[in-house]
Parts: C-alpha cells; structure tokens; sequence
C-alpha cells in the first residue's frame, strides 16, 4: 500500500502538533503548514515543529493561510490525498478585542485551503469548528443535528461561517468534507492563554487565577490524545456521494447521522460526553500540585456560556471510538509535563 499523504494546517499549533505525532507513528507522510504567529509564544511554537522534524516522513513550510501564493504552491508540490485544516486564530475572549483578525485568518484562510483541496483534488478534507457554535442554544448534550444559528462571538461566527463554506464546497464540487466540533481540547503541550495553563502556572507562581462567573461553570473536558485519536479515526470516514448512497455503501446509514441531504458533507462532534464543574477542575490542579490556588472569582465574560456538553454517539457509530479519558488523569498528565518543560 502506498504511504498516504496528509497535509495539515497549524502543524505548529496545540492539536496540529498532536495529529501530526500520531499519523508519523502510524506511518503517514505528514506536510505541515503553519504560520508561526505571536498570538501566544512562538518559542513553543517551534519546539513543537523541531520535535515532529526529527521524523524524516515529517516536511513543513512556515507561511500564513492568507498568502494564497505560497499555500498553492506547496499544496499543489505535496499533492496530498488528504487535508486536515486545523490553523486557526483561536480564543474566544481574544476575538472580543481583534475581531478583524479572525475574518482574515479563519474566513479567508479558510476559503483558501478548500480552494487548493478542490484544485488538487483531495479524497478527503477535514476541518476544525468548535462547540462554541452552539451559542445560545441550552438544550444538551448538544448535537450535530441541533441548530447553531446563535453564536455569541465572532470567532464562533467565524467558524459558523466556514461551516457553511465546507457544505457549498462539497456539494458544488462533489468534494468529501467533514467538519468537528471540538469540546474544550487540553493536555500537554497545550496553548499558554487555555485555563489549564494559566491555572496550573497561576497556583505554582503563588499569582491569583481569574475564574468567570464564580466558578459555577460547566466544561466537557476533552483529552488532546482523545481529541487526535478521533480526527484520525474520521479521516477514513469518508462522506459518501449523495447518488452513491444506499444498501451497503459505508457511513451511508449511520443512526443520528449529520450527513448533508445534497452534499459529502457531515459534521461530528469530538468531546468527552461529560460536564466537570470548573471548580472540580481547579481542586483536581490543587490536589496535583499539592497548592491551593488564590482564587479571583469573577462575573461571565461577554460571549462566553456557562455549559457545555457533548453527546459523542455519532463518532462513536461511524468509528467504534468515544474520548473517555478522565479529567483527573488528564489534569495529571498536563501537570507533569509542565513542570518537566517548565522547570518547575
């Protein structure tokens, strides 16, 4: 069998750098695309990128989504059989004060990686949303099925946004798309501004950590193992044709399915189909590290939600897998690796 070849955005990034891991140890050729911006520090950033170069299977090209030139080009010199767009500008309270950089990098950057995945063409592209399009809405678990017509941000808007791109691109093209839903994504080597991170870094330095509307907030936790182990597994999902459906085609009669009536095209959510209450979070990075923390209760900030909750069945129909790690052990893991990157 031929090595497949996967070309991934955001290579650099949190979940990018943990996808990219996975499919090396499993024997893909890996392009990663990444931009190397300084939203959080990039030091971090390119000690993500120097560890997956140790893996002669591993290439990568530092550019931005918007340089549509040199995203063509080294698309088109990888001729990848699949894409996985994870780059992003994310943050949720970030996007209250530079909302103009989430419509250049996750509208336009996204616009741009359909384009060069229609031109190549791929089997498959996958791309990365966020729970946080479910907004408003306060029916949970949330699904697939549900609408999100109430985002509360413009990064949830955003990915609102590219939601609806992916859908005209594969109905128009013909072009097999899925599109996750991640649920509140940590664990080691996580992102700098994400709360475990600043929690675990407030209560070792001894500085008080900000929780929102006085802790009583609820959180579907989801592992970064878990998370990637999910995209992998849904990379030979492939969303079937509208005219090929029917009797055995595979992923064609999933129950709960999110399959688009006129398009290859679904969307699945990835999360650990469990609500941990914020303040069990904070005691499980307390008991770990053996410190309380100084705790800075807050009002909720504007565009954030008090719940989240994921129901994972449709994942779990199309690939037999559901994230499951406990938050505890997660919590765990992401402590020791602190500590060991940090010196501390």
């Amino acid at each position: 069998m031929a090595e497949r070849r996967v070309f991934i955005t955001g290579t650099a990034g949190f979940i990018g750098f943990h996808l990219a891991r996975l499919l090396l140890a499993e024997g893909f050729r890996v392009h990663g695309y990444d931009g190397m911006t300084d939203y959080y520090d990039v030091r971090l950033k390119q000690r993500r990128h120097a560890m997956l170069a140790q893996s002669e299977s591993f290439t990568a090209t530092e550019a931005r989504l918007e340089d549509m030139d040199t995203l063509q080009r080294t698309v088109e010199a990888f001729r990848p059989d699949i894409i996985v767009h994870l780059a992003a500008q994310a943050g949720v309270r970030y996007s209250l004060e530079q909302p103009r950089t989430y419509i250049e990098a996750n509208i336009v950057g996204t616009f741009n990686v359909m384009e060069c995945a229609r031109a190549v063409p791929v089997q498959h592209l996958l791309m990365a949303s966020t729970s946080s399009v479910y907004g408003a809405n306060e029916e949970m678990p949330f699904r697939e099925t549900d609408k999100a017509d109430t985002p509360l941000t413009i990064y949830a808007a955003s990915k609102k946004a590219t939601e609806a791109m992916g859908h005209s691109y594969a109905h128009i093209y013909g072009l097999p798309t899925t599109l996750f839903r991640f649920f509140t994504v940590y664990g080691p080597w996580g992102r700098p501004d994400m709360a475990l991170f600043k929690f675990t870094r407030g209560i070792l330095e001894g500085t008080p950590i900000d929780i929102y509307n006085h802790g009583d907030m609820w959180r579907d936790f989801t592992y970064v193992d878990d998370l990637v182990r999910g995209i992998r597994l849904l990379i030979d999902a492939v969303p079937p044709l509208p005219e090929a459906r029917g009797g055995s085609v595979p992923g064609a009669n999933v129950p709960g399915d999110s399959l688009s009536p006129a398009a290859p095209f679904r969307i699945v959510n990835i999360g650990n189909s469990d609500r941990v209450r914020l303040l069990d979070f904070v005691d499980a990075i307390e008991a770990e590290i053996g410190r309380k923390a100084i705790r800075n209760y807050l009002p909720m900030q504007a565009g954030d939600v008090p719940a989240t909750w994921a129901d994972a069945s449709l994942i779990h129909a199309l690939t037999g897998f559901r994230p499951a790690t406990p938050f505890r052990e997660g919590v765990a893991r992401f402590v020791a690796w602190y500590r060991d990157y940090y010196g501390r």
